[in-house]
């Protein structure tokens, strides 16, 4: 399927990046300090919808306060504008029960689910794994609004198509 040149393939998937962040092991030379991470005594957090395009490794989010059938119907609006239009398009994705409410909606393009319980065989979870990496690991976020601008501006780096996305894609 990567290798058919007239599909426009996505990865879509959508998760949640929490205020007190990801605290993570690093390294420290014997001779320093122990290290103090703070860390933000909340549950407070920020959903994003994302799909990445496997052959060029564009990345598209969207914001939203709540995942469910219309927020997902306007994310795959969105995705709309970013598709190759002579190319039939398919959507991979998991089982979310809002994800087949929005199957009915038109256009050409399809939703392929994955099998249950199975989130190593969606592409976009690696990129979102690299995208907390860099953007909230060991990281001290105040206010939901610094994590936003965090997450933003990691975001901003994927932009453009790249090939650090395209080879999380194509993975093995």
């Amino acid at each position: 399927m990567l290798n058919d040149e007239r599909l426009d393939l996505w990865s879509l998937d959508e998760c949640h990046f929490q205020q007190h962040g990801t605290r993570c092991r690093m390294w420290i030379p014997p001779e320093t300090k122990d290290p103090i991470v703070l860390h933000a005594p909340t549950r407070k957090s920020l959903a994003l919808f994302g799909a990445v395009n496997f052959r060029t490794g564009q990345l598209v989010t969207m914001f939203c306060p709540v995942f469910d059938a219309d927020t997902f119907e306007v994310f795959l609006r969105l995705l709309g504008r970013h598709r190759r239009r002579r190319f039939s398009t398919v959507f991979v994705l998991d089982n979310a029960a809002y994800h087949h409410a929005a199957n009915s909606l038109p256009g050409s393009y399809r939703l392929d689910f994955l099998p249950p319980y199975s989130p190593e065989l969606n592409p976009i979870e690696r990129v979102w794994k690299l995208l907390r990496r860099r953007a909230t690991h060991n990281e001290y976020f105040p206010t939901l609004d610094d994590l936003v601008e965090a997450v933003q501006h990691q975001i901003l780096q994927f932009q453009h198509p790249n090939e650090t996305l395209r080879s999380l894609c194509c993975k093995n």
